[in-house]
């Protein structure tokens, strides 16, 4: 039997990541005259990010008035305050063992280096566990860019 493909509604990632990679390798081909759409690119690229970080401050509002709207409408709070208090511990105790001991350990396996002693900040894994955005990459990405340049002198075009 030979299989028949079918057409699956949604956007084609791979279609638009490879129009971005000739866009880009074309624009550099031009020399001078693509400088000024690649500006323009760096351009809305900070844009973003300056737009990624505003949300970034004002979701937690948006959340906190979520949660406090479904807080009021349950019946039974002591209820609520210890279920949440397992779920943070439980939450809090696998960051930890996965942070500090998982991700170190395959560090070392794969660098034999002290992970302990690595450069980096503490910002962006700081902000991973205090933003209610922490499940999207995108929230913690403008200030580990920033982190990435600044601390260990990353280029710009790499980071």
């Amino acid at each position: 039997q030979i299989p028949v493909g079918k057409e699956i509604e949604g956007m084609n990632i791979l279609g638009l990541v490879l129009f971005a990679l000739v866009l880009g390798v074309a624009l550099k081909k031009l020399g001078q005259e693509g400088e000024d759409l690649i500006r323009f690119f760096n351009s809305f690229n900070e844009a973003t990010m300056v737009l990624v970080t505003w949300i970034m401050w004002y979701v937690p509002i948006g959340i906190m008035f979520l949660v406090g709207s479904k807080i009021v409408e349950m019946e039974d709070i002591v209820l609520l305050v210890t279920s949440l208090g397992k779920y943070i511990f439980a939450s809090i105790l696998g960051h930890v063992i996965h942070g500090g001991i998982i991700l170190p350990l395959i560090y070392f396996a794969a660098t034999r280096q002290n992970p302990y002693l690595m450069r980096y900040s503490e910002h962006p894994g700081a902000l991973c566990f205090i933003s209610p955005c922490s499940v999207s990459s995108s929230a913690t990405l403008p200030s580990m860019i920033k982190c990435i340049e600044e601390n260990n002198g990353v280029d710009k075009r790499i980071s």
